[in-house]
């Protein structure tokens, strides 16, 4: 019950930061995007703070024993740059760069009450299901990737 308190009230957090901080206005992101035309650097302020945030808490967090509401820290233990890694990067910011969202700002942007971040959450919600069903058919051919995508 706890880590699902500490995820609503995570989730609160995260949503007013973003619509405080404007990461869901759309036209704002577009413009930090357009680095050789008419851009707006006031978005470097938002991922300046969320970066600097983590850099100092995540010093303090990960000396502790464990995390306090779970028994263990999960970190990721891969590190190596693969072509998935890659393209899914390059795909990310094609789409970033078109629709002005991510995910986080998109979902969040939901309460607008504009057509715009309907058809994103929409539109990435089925490029997720295509990627499932494309690592589906590429586990299938070679079962020994299974535990890459679980």
């Amino acid at each position: 019950m706890k880590q699902k308190l500490i995820a609503l009230l995570s989730g609160l957090l995260f949503g007013f930061g973003l619509s405080l901080s404007q990461m869901i206005d759309r036209d704002r992101v577009l413009g930090f995007l357009d680095v050789a035309g008419d851009w707006d650097p006031t978005l470097l302020f938002v991922l300046g703070g969320a970066v600097g945030v983590t850099v100092i808490a995540f010093r303090f967090v990960l000396r502790l024993p464990q995390p306090i509401f779970n028994s263990k820290f999960y970190l990721p233990t891969r590190k190596d740059i693969d072509l998935p890694l890659i393209l899914g990067t390059a795909i990310f910011g094609i789409g970033w760069g078109i629709a002005g969202y991510c995910p986080g700002p998109g979902i969040t942007a939901l309460v607008l009450g504009t057509p715009n971040p309907v058809l994103f959450v929409i539109a990435f919600i089925v490029g997720s299901l295509i990627y499932q069903w494309y690592a589906g058919l590429s586990l299938n051919s070679n079962p020994s990737e299974q535990k890459q995508f679980k």
